[in-house]
């Protein structure tokens, strides 16, 4: 990683649509692939055969990332259009189904499939994942526990999975529903140090649950790769603003966790239980959502957390130069997510009086449009 302070990288999951149909594409995909593999290095599978990967290289500023991530998107998305594709960055994709889907052949995934099964068949999602470097590595579990109350806001954030297999699902985030039918997902349980996780990691290895703590998917977790923690919370970003603006949240959350050591100190079940209340919350109702706020002990508006929130991290995203990012939440919450324009794109096809298939179609062309 970066050796800038709080260095940080970003990586998005894209599903592919056919450019025709917006459905998942038919056909063998292994062209695509190697073109994209050859002229974007950094790309990589997942675990069908229609998703995609894009990783930044480790980052100091936030204008690398706009340069970086903006660049291979176009790039991405043009190698796609060649081969009679069309790029999506959304939590889930609307019209995709189960059973039109090739599984990737890497040995990783045909290993969780197999282990999985229908849990792993159903995950037709795509993330976004935010790696932040800390100043002391051995200082990542205590940063993870006391970022659990903040994680609701930035799902409510980057919510764009309102559709799943077809319907909609009266849900912003309905992404989060399907990745919790596999294990270990979902918030981290709250750790008393450093050595209760490590002892839960060789457990569970030791027991043959998992192959290494890599297959911790929580919400939030230190990276096995480098010296980070890891978000995962967030819903695939459409609007590459948008996907900016959470990685400029984490990282100053996780300044702000470093240079107050004082906050969230002392979580407890109780604490743990509001965040699960709260993602339940930002699931269904995105930027809408009313949020329990402990220490008053009642729900706020989104926008007063949100206020709350800003306020804390100001020095933090003047410190690290991404004030304008940050604000950048203030729009999100205002304007609506992915998912309200997605929302906003199938009502509008259907007081068109297009049928159900046909108003789905309007939303993937949104977030299509919306990509680059």
């Amino acid at each position: 990683m970066s050796t800038h302070p709080y260095g940080f990288g970003i990586e998005e999951e894209y599903f592919l649509a056919d450019a025709q149909t917006r459905g998942t594409p038919r056909g063998d995909l292994a062209a695509f692939h190697a073109e994209a593999k050859d002229r974007l290095p950094a790309t990589g599978r997942e675990l069908v055969a229609a998703q995609i990967e894009l990783c930044s290289p480790p980052l100091a500023v936030m204008d690398e990332a706009r340069d970086n991530l903006g660049g291979q998107r176009a790039l991405l998305a043009g190698i796609a259009a060649g081969h009679g594709l069309t790029l999506l960055s959304c939590g889930t994709h609307p019209l995709a189904r189960r059973e039109s889907q090739t599984a990737s052949d890497g040995e990783r995934y045909q290993g969780i499939l197999s282990d999985l099964g229908m849990a792993a068949r159903r995950a037709l999602i795509c993330g976004m994942h935010v790696h932040v470097e800390v100043p002391d590595p051995d200082a990542r579990i205590d940063l993870m526990n006391r970022l659990l109350p903040f994680q609701p806001m930035l799902l409510a954030l980057s919510a764009s999975s309102p559709f799943w297999r077809g319907e909609a699902t009266g849900m912003m985030a309905y992404r989060l529903c399907v990745f919790g039918e596999m294990p270990r997902t979902g918030l981290p349980e709250i750790f008393a140090d450093a050595a209760a996780h490590a002892r839960l990691v060789a457990i569970l290895t030791r027991a043959g649950a998992i192959g290494d703590a890599s297959y911790l998917w929580w919400s939030v977790r230190p990276s096995i790769k480098y010296p980070t923690l890891e978000l995962r919370i967030a819903d695939a970003c459409t609007r590459l603003d948008d996907s900016l603006c959470l990685a400029a949240l984490f990282r100053c959350l996780v300044r702000l966790c470093v240079r107050r050591p004082d906050l969230n100190a002392g979580l407890d079940g109780v604490s743990r239980a509001l965040a699960l209340e709260n993602l339940w919350r930002a699931q269904r109702d995105g930027v809408r959502a009313a949020l329990i706020d402990e220490a008053r002990g009642d729900a706020v508006p989104f926008t007063t957390a949100l206020d709350a929130v800003l306020a804390l991290i100001a020095e933090d995203a003047q410190a690290l130069g991404c004030e304008a990012e940050v604000a950048r939440a203030r729009a999100i919450a205002a304007e609506g997510t992915s998912a309200d324009r997605q929302i906003a794109a199938y009502d509008m096809a259907r007081a068109a009086g297009h049928d159900g298939p046909t108003a789905l179609a309007a939303a993937v062309d949104w977030i299509a449009g919306a990509v680059v």
